[in-house]
């Protein structure tokens, strides 16, 4: 079966904004200082700049974000992903204005802030980000480098 043509990187970076606008879990891949690899599943709200994210502090995912300070996230299903690397920075709950604790909320379903001191917010800020469909879209996956859109 042919492929469709290719996307440009403009096409791809306005799919890739739609769906940090629209999706509402990653998949959000960390390793340990040592190296030992962690992939789970998180709830994410983009605010245009960064995600916002929140996970317990005392998980493997929580310690090893604030231990190296860089994640890897995967969203969208194998054949339209959009991978972002990301530097993170560690907030406690009580952090953030209300307004962006409760925006985070309403689009997870789901408020950390209920769940007690355990949880922290891992603001994300893209660094690199790819997207892809077929292999004849590999060329060109970069959408972003050193935290800035190329198209």
């Amino acid at each position: 079966m042919p492929l469709p043509a290719p996307r440009s990187r403009a096409e791809r970076r306005r799919d890739t904004e739609h769906r940090l606008a629209h999706d509402v879990d990653a998949w959000v891949a960390t390793a340990s200082p040592d190296g030992a690899p962690h992939l789970v599943p998180l709830s994410f709200d983009w605010d245009g700049e960064a995600l916002l994210a929140a996970t317990p502090a005392d998980g493997p995912t929580g310690r090893n974000l604030a231990a190296t300070g860089t994640v890897r996230l995967a969203l969208g299903p194998t054949r339209d992903v959009t991978v972002i690397d990301g530097t993170v920075e560690v907030l406690d709950l009580g952090a953030l204005p209300a307004e962006r604790a409760d925006r985070f909320a309403a689009r997870a379903g789901f408020d950390p802030r209920a769940a007690g001191g355990a949880y922290r917010w891992f603001r994300i800020t893209p660094r690199r980000v790819q997207a892809w469909r077929e292999v004849n879209e590999l060329p060109g996956r970069d959408l972003m480098r050193d935290g800035r859109w190329l198209a």
